[in-house]
């Protein structure tokens, strides 16, 4: 039986096209390894969205390629978004890469291994638009929590990113397909879903001909056995009163709105090609928070666009310092050949949207430490995650939290606790991401 083991890079909706790959190599008889120096072959599911992202791919490329030399691995292959996007570049540069597989490609990995056996072709990336397919899956997550793909592509086109060219158009996959995932997921324990897309507010449009994720997520709160359902990639344009509603109705629905707006000057967000403006955006924050006061909001954010004077950068500061963000990103703009954005004026200089990034970082690490200090006194309710040997505490995350991306709460316990558990934590301290406490008895 030959050993596989695979390194998947960048965001989740990229786990989860690894997670199928292992799913259907498992399925084809393939050992499924961890340690790259046990494997005959050696996946890299590879992101290519920004600048780091890039660089990362290409230097784990470059470290798992040692093992052709040093260890059993006998083909390398390269798949995802650096594969779609630079697939000659990676088999001219990189010459101990196998094969590349594109985000079109990857269901025939099994194909695409036979393959290479038989010194058949290196090169599979078509442009054609994989739909979606209800494949098998080996998920990587802890057992508790799972990524639940809602759609693929994109059709937002901003001028900065190149998903909508590596990924295509978006296209929504069936409801009965979604839900029944879901409760199949449940059935295994799974007890948080993250739902995700690139844009999750699109759900529905392309295949129903209207919206319909205020649908989907009230069916997903009535599986039995889930407790959270979490919600990522929601565009400020598309949340509706009809959504709010259903967050506000729906108790197993985290008050945790995921909602990317990049920037808040208007001649900036026109540059970038989003659909909102300063004043849309300020109105929802203010009727999330009216309609529902417990709500953490998240958002991303880009400086150093193409033009962005330091009066419109400035405007970007006060704006994080009014609105008080409970979750902020910030990224220096990454500029991406084959983009609109790549070819406007005014483009900036890489150590002065570092400067701005690290400002505007700063603003938000204080906000942060302020709203954590204020939650010290208060009871959250924590989903068990690990314990922490070494300093001998638990640790989790509440509805505020989402896997990998926000902070923890560390807790001691005089219980054995197991990862997806919940417990009732009492604050003590804060720190400007992670809060300290200890786990109080319930009653009853």
């Amino acid at each position: 039986m030959e050993k596989v083991s695979l390194a998947s890079l960048g965001c989740s909706k990229n786990l989860i096209d690894a997670e199928q790959m292992l799913g259907i190599l498992t399925d084809a008889g393939y050992e499924i390894v961890e340690n790259e120096e046990d494997a005959d072959i050696l996946i890299v599911n590879t992101c290519t969205f920004i600048e780091s992202a890039k660089m990362e791919s290409i230097e784990c490329i470059l470290e798992l390629a040692q093992y052709k030399k040093a260890g059993k691995c006998q083909h390398l292959i390269v798949t995802g978004c650096m594969a779609q996007r630079y697939k000659e570049q990676v088999l001219t540069e990189i010459p101990e890469v196998d094969a590349v597989v594109g985000t079109n490609e990857y269901p025939d990995i099994v194909s695409v291994i036979e393959g290479l056996k038989q010194d058949g072709n290196r090169e599979f990336c078509s442009d054609v638009p994989l739909m979606c397919q209800e494949l098998p899956r080996l998920r990587t997550t802890p057992a508790y929590t799972a990524y639940l793909k809602i759609a693929e592509g994109c059709d937002n086109r901003c001028t900065y990113c190149v998903i909508p060219s590596i990924r295509g158009k978006y296209r929504s996959r069936k409801m009965e397909d979604i839900l029944r995932e879901a409760e199949q997921m449940a059935q295994e324990g799974v007890k948080e879903l993250i739902v995700i897309a690139q844009d999750t507010t699109r759900y529905g449009k392309d295949l129903y001909g209207e919206y319909k994720l205020a649908e989907l997520l009230k069916e997903l709160c009535r599986i039995e056995g889930i407790v959270w359902v979490r919600v990522h990639y929601c565009y400020p344009e598309l949340v509706t009163e009809e959504l709010l509603q259903v967050f506000k109705q729906e108790e197993k629905l985290c008050n945790y709105f995921d909602i990317p707006i990049q920037h808040c000057n208007d001649r900036i967000l026109k540059r970038m090609g989003r659909r909102t403006n300063k004043a849309q955006i300020t109105q929802l924050i203010t009727r999330i928070r009216e309609l529902i006061p417990d709500a953490q909001i998240r958002t991303s954010l880009i400086t150093g666009f193409p033009g962005e004077t330091e009066e419109e950068f400035e405007e970007l500061r006060e704006f994080i310092e009014e609105v008080r963000f409970e979750r902020l990103g910030v990224f220096a703009y990454s500029r991406e050949e084959y983009t609109p954005a790549y070819l406007l004026d005014g483009q900036i200089e890489e150590e002065e949207k570092q400067r701005r990034q690290e400002l505007l970082m700063l603003v938000q690490s204080q906000i942060s430490q302020e709203q954590n200090e204020a939650r010290i006194g208060e009871t959250v309710r924590v989903m068990v995650e690990d314990k922490d040997e070494i300093i001998q505490s638990y640790y989790g995350r509440t509805y505020a939290d989402s896997i990998e991306i926000d902070g923890k709460v560390f807790f001691k316990s005089n219980k054995a606790l197991q990862g997806g558990n919940f417990v009732d934590v009492e604050v003590e301290q804060a720190l400007e991401y992670d809060l300290f406490g200890k786990e109080m008895e319930r009653e009853g």
